[in-house]
């Protein structure tokens, strides 16, 4: 029999080599989510893009003199910036991965680039909200024509960055129920910027025709309103789940307590402890403790638990039953 509170860490197996998430590169503590390359590459796309059409609109609105271009070229430099924080987060986390000062990797760079990125959205959608409430008491002269062209070309630009920074999983705001989906929430921060310049292009197309046709000055103002409430409500989903993972909350409807509890049940096991948390996306740690009358070494209930795919490192402290 063990002595009690015997630890087993990740060490490999010889037979488990059809486990995608091996436990050597657990130990190694690499926990940068599977499309952590080509989502670095695709942002640093669409930094590019946005760029180009910041220095094109900022150009052609001086020398012709256009207003709403030169505005809206500033507006892309904005949103370039909000981009560049997913950018640097992903470098970062790729070049420090294998850094030891950082106890679990850096796996959560992600997840602290998209809270702050989410941030930086809301106080978006608070200035958007102001200056839209300071339009009603102070209504502009709008050139129709010229700024329906303006939004027009950038909803064509958003459209693009959107396909580009499109995740494989979906974005909605309930995450919990799939731990296996692993989200990207610094992706999914750089997805939301560009979706809600894209939203605030499509309402602003609407309100400009219809401003055009009716001349409903008041309809401007009154649509931006309406984005500044999506886009904040956007920014508190993203702030919501970064900060959870941030603070290792575990979401409603996640399963892995369920999923270890069932392995080692069957092996005769009592939790007495676990603690799980997210190391990255698409990876997990968990620190379990268990009671058994008849204990096998940690490695034994260690080698059960690593048919968990997503459950990347684990610590098990193994405590005979008192007779």
């Amino acid at each position: 029999m063990k002595p009690p509170h015997e630890h087993a860490h990740d060490h490999p197996h010889p037979h488990d080599q059809s486990n995608s998430r091996s436990l050597k590169a657990a130990h190694e503590h690499f926990f940068l989510g599977d499309n952590h390359d080509r989502n670095e590459k695709r942002t640093w796309l669409v930094i590019a893009i946005t760029a180009t059409m910041m220095v094109v609109e900022i150009i052609a609105g001086n020398m012709f003199g256009s207003m709403a271009l030169t505005a809206d070229g500033w507006h892309m430099s904005t949103h370039a910036a909000a981009l560049l924080i997913a950018a640097l987060a992903y470098l970062y986390a790729r070049k420090h991965a294998s850094n030891r000062r950082f106890t679990f990797g850096t796996g959560k760079l992600g997840d602290l680039a998209g809270f702050a990125s989410a941030v930086i959205l809301a106080l978006i959608a608070l200035l958007i909200g102001w200056e839209s409430f300071r339009r009603f008491q102070s209504p502009m002269a709008i050139d129709f024509n010229e700024a329906i062209i303006v939004a027009v070309i950038g909803l064509v630009v958003n459209l693009v960055c959107a396909w580009l920074l499109k995740d494989d999983h979906h974005h909605g705001h309930d995450h919990g129920h799939d731990h296996g989906a692993g989200q990207d929430q610094n992706l999914r921060a750089a997805y939301i910027h560009v979706l809600a310049d894209a939203l605030t292009s499509v309402l602003a197309i609407a309100a400009l025709v219809f401003g055009s046709l009716y001349g409903w000055l008041w309809l401007d103002p009154a649509i931006g309103i309406v984005g500044a409430v999506v886009i904040a409500r956007w920014s508190w989903g993203l702030i919501r789940d970064a900060g959870g993972v941030l603070l290792d909350y575990v979401p409603e409807g996640e399963d892995l307590p369920d999923e270890i509890q069932e392995i080692l049940v069957k092996e005769g096991a009592e939790i007495v402890d676990l603690h799980i948390w997210q190391l990255g996306p698409g990876h997990h740690g968990a620190i379990v403790s268990i009671v058994v009358d008849h204990a096998h070494a940690p490695s034994y209930y260690r080698e059960k638990l690593a048919a968990i795919h997503d459950l990347s490192h684990v610590t098990v402290e193994v405590e005979a039953r008192a007779a």
